[in-house]
């Protein structure tokens, strides 16, 4: 901190559109080194970059290997400070699976979110949507919402934790009329596995409806079917959102039939397929076709289909197909 207030006296930063210019090591601590630079980036008025020496070399090591020139070439080298903070972020996480991006997205997007310069943070948000393998707009989103001061966020938080998630209510939804109409719901419910259920005691009764054979195994239904159920759970709470689903009213305003039973297992699977193809499409974006041909063709193969069955689940989601 005081090294940072003397430099700007001497380079009189306050009016200044010079360089600054950080050389560190290319071994872990030197990224660290590099990222704490970051953190003080703000209070410099001119562009910050980095240099990274090669071999772990810093410097003064790398002048008296090879000399000055090769300072000289390292510093030509330099990159902004921003687009090496944001790789070194993302090199912590496996980026090929949802959590990974989901969770290097949630550490990169605050640093987007630091750049002095307004008008580069969106360029930088695209650049980090490409570099993820996400889509753009939910990158801009989380980098605005960064952006948000701290106390505004957590009113937001506050507020959001009293809203049941959308995801959740179609869970339960499904699973109340596996439990208040199997006869009906069993040909349909058995075909949809587990997957789509994220909710944990959604999960539990899920796996109970399989080990009891099924909602297509009952005839009639009713409470010998819900017991049937509940008996199979090993969670008490499992136990218990038996009994309150068994009794919960649809949230159809019509007595709910075939149709509604597709319209809300359509919706319960659709969320876990668009989440297979932004997987698909991170590793696609991230794979180079020529090198790697044989698994591009498969994976964009794979991707198409799902595409399609994402088409026709929407269509089921809203009752165009019936």
């Amino acid at each position: 901190t005081d090294h940072i207030s003397v430099l700007r006296r001497l380079m009189h930063d306050l009016n200044t559109v010079g360089e600054i210019i950080f050389t560190f090591d290319g071994d872990a601590a030197g990224q660290k080194a590099a990222l704490r630079a970051f953190a003080d980036d703000q209070r410099f008025a001119s562009q910050t970059y980095i240099a990274v020496g090669p071999d772990g070399m810093d410097p003064c090591e790398l002048r008296l290997a090879k000399g000055d020139a090769a300072v000289r070439d390292l510093v030509a080298r330099r990159e902004p400070l921003i687009t090496f903070a944001l790789r070194t972020v993302l090199g912590r996480y496996d980026l090929g699976t949802p959590d990974g991006r989901v969770s290097a997205l949630k550490e990169a997007a605050p640093l987007v979110a630091q750049i002095k310069d307004r008008e580069l943070r969106p360029e930088y948000a695209r650049k980090l949507a490409g570099d993820l393998g996400m889509e753009v707009e939910p990158v801009i989103r989380a980098v605005k919402a960064a952006a948000v001061p701290a106390r505004e966020n957590s009113s937001s938080r506050s507020r959001a934790v009293t809203v049941e998630e959308p995801q959740r209510l179609v869970e339960r939804e499904a699973l109340k009329l596996a439990l208040q109409i199997p006869v009906i719901a069993g040909p349909m419910f058995d075909l949809v596995d587990e997957t789509p259920y994220t909710y944990p005691p959604h999960l539990e009764v899920r796996r109970a409806v399989t080990t009891v054979g099924g909602a297509i195994s009952t005839e009639t239904g009713g409470a010998t079917w819900v017991e049937m159920v509940r008996d199979a759970c090993d969670d008490l709470a499992a136990k218990a959102l038996v009994a309150e689903l068994a009794v919960e009213p649809p949230r159809s305003d019509a007595e709910p039939d075939g149709r509604y039973v597709n319209i809300t297992l359509a919706r319960l699977q659709l969320p876990t397929v668009d989440n297979r193809i932004a997987e698909l499409k991170s590793k696609v974006q991230r794979l180079n076709p020529v090198e790697h041909k044989d698994e591009y063709l498969r994976l964009a193969a794979e991707l198409f289909a799902l595409e399609q069955q994402a088409r026709g689940l929407r269509e089921q989601a809203v009752g165009s197909l019936l």
